[in-house]
């Protein structure tokens, strides 16, 4: 299951910081971090509750940054 990311890259970008500055401000590397946007390795809770703290959301908005699926684009022919 590939979870959407979109949310965590948008509110990074709205508190101003880089990728490479939310990286270090959860404790984990730019590389790692790049691995979990693209599915390769899930967050582990405890980048999740540093996130959350981070963002400043309240712990019952976890799903709309980490839990939404993507949904896959279907090719319709004519």
């Amino acid at each position: 299951m590939d979870f959407d990311y979109s949310k965590i890259k948008g509110k990074i970008r709205e508190l101003g910081m880089t990728q490479s500055d939310f990286a270090k401000a959860i404790g984990i590397t730019e590389q790692t971090l790049n691995l979990r946007f693209k599915n390769k390795r899930p967050f582990t809770q405890i980048e999740i509750a540093k996130t959350m703290k981070l963002f400043r959301e309240p712990i019952e908005n976890v799903k709309k940054y980490f839990f939404t699926e993507k949904v896959t684009k279907n090719v319709t022919s004519t």
